[in-house]
């Protein structure tokens, strides 16, 4: 980081995706690792800032699990939609 004229200059890479601007958008696309270890590490890393933003926290709350189930309800109802709008189109009498 560098501090130039009172503000701090971030390099690109170390940047937030909120943080990047649209023209920096693909350098920092190709900045990334893209290595099994390096995705792997990606994983790891949003995996950790999960569980300390929700899990990890002094007044925890039913926040962090239900928004894991939230998802794993919405995952599995787009992966079986094919078979349920099938389902709604039979007439049954």
């Amino acid at each position: 980081m560098l501090l130039k004229m009172g503000i701090w200059i971030v390099p690109v890479k170390d940047k937030k995706l909120l943080e990047v601007k649209l023209g920096e958008l693909p350098s920092w696309i190709l900045m990334w690792d893209f290595s099994p270890s390096g995705i792997l590490g990606a994983f790891r890393r949003g995996y950790y800032r999960y569980y300390n933003k929700y899990i990890n926290m002094r007044k925890g709350s039913i926040s962090g699990i239900t928004m894991v189930l939230a998802c794993y309800v919405l995952f599995n109802y787009c992966i079986s939609y094919k078979h349920l709008k099938h389902e709604q189109l039979c007439k049954y009498h």
